[in-house]
């Protein structure tokens, strides 16, 4: 299973164009400033964040997790471990230290990534880029959920730990490159799928996201129950303000 799911990878990852520019950051997203961001293509074997504040990526992982580097268009993107039915499985996550700017507080928030999810490797939940657990003061989360393979959006306030979600209407787990992406602006919480809405969600406008957790890419960290991310991953973001 698991050489089959490899096969599927590096045909999808070869032969569908990478998105443009403003594919990984669509223009309707305001006028916030770009956090952090990661395009996955240095060639040093540093994970850099190449919006220029810093927010370099560690690997941590366990039982044996490692992510791949596979080809996206003209560049590169990560490939995570497939989906393992055994009891004990690699797992893998890219994390930063932790960091005040990336909380946004009650301000508006944006981010995203350009995902691969072949169909045969969804399962329960899968993380793609968050800050913070749903259990400890506070979570931005961009998330793909259950056997539909269908993203959705979190917000955890800091002082009520009542979970907002905003989860798509389509699917992405289709072997394809999708961008996709999480606004909160004031409040409304929004899901899109290739630049189009697919979900929505009212947030109270004073919810604040504010915790001392890393960001964490694939996976919520090196243990077990990490919520472990089984396709590929590009061009990842977060837009504050």
């Amino acid at each position: 299973m698991r050489s089959r799911w490899l096969g599927m990878l590096l045909v999808a990852v070869s032969t569908v164009a990478a998105p443009s520019a403003a594919g990984a950051v669509i223009p309707e997203q305001g006028t916030g400033t770009i956090t952090a961001r990661y395009t996955f293509n240095g060639r040093s074997g540093a994970i850099l964040d190449e919006s220029g504040h810093g927010h370099n990526l560690t690997v941590v992982s366990g039982h044996g997790g490692t992510v791949r580097s596979v080809v996206h268009g003209q560049g590169s993107a990560l490939a995570f471990p497939p989906r393992c039915g055994q009891p004990v499985c690699p797992h893998v996550a890219l994390q930063t230290p932790s960091s005040a700017d990336l909380n946004p507080g009650v301000r508006n928030i944006a981010f995203g990534a350009d995902v691969l999810l072949p169909p045969g490797q969804t399962s329960a939940g899968q993380n793609v880029v968050q800050k913070g657990y749903r259990g400890s003061n506070s979570q931005w989360k961009l998330q793909i959920d259950g056997t539909a393979g269908r993203p959705s959006c979190v917000l955890v306030d800091r002082r009520r730990p009542a979970i907002r979600i905003a989860t798509s209407a389509v699917s992405v787990a289709d072997g394809r490159w999708h961008a996709v992406q999480c606004r909160r602006a004031g409040s409304s919480l929004s899901v899109l799928v290739d630049g189009v809405v697919r979900g929505r969600t009212a947030v109270p406008a004073r919810l604040s996201v504010a915790n001392d957790r890393p960001m964490s890419i694939g996976g919520k960290g090196a243990f077990a129950d990490n919520d472990q991310f089984n396709g590929a991953l590009d061009n990842v973001w977060v837009q504050i303000g």
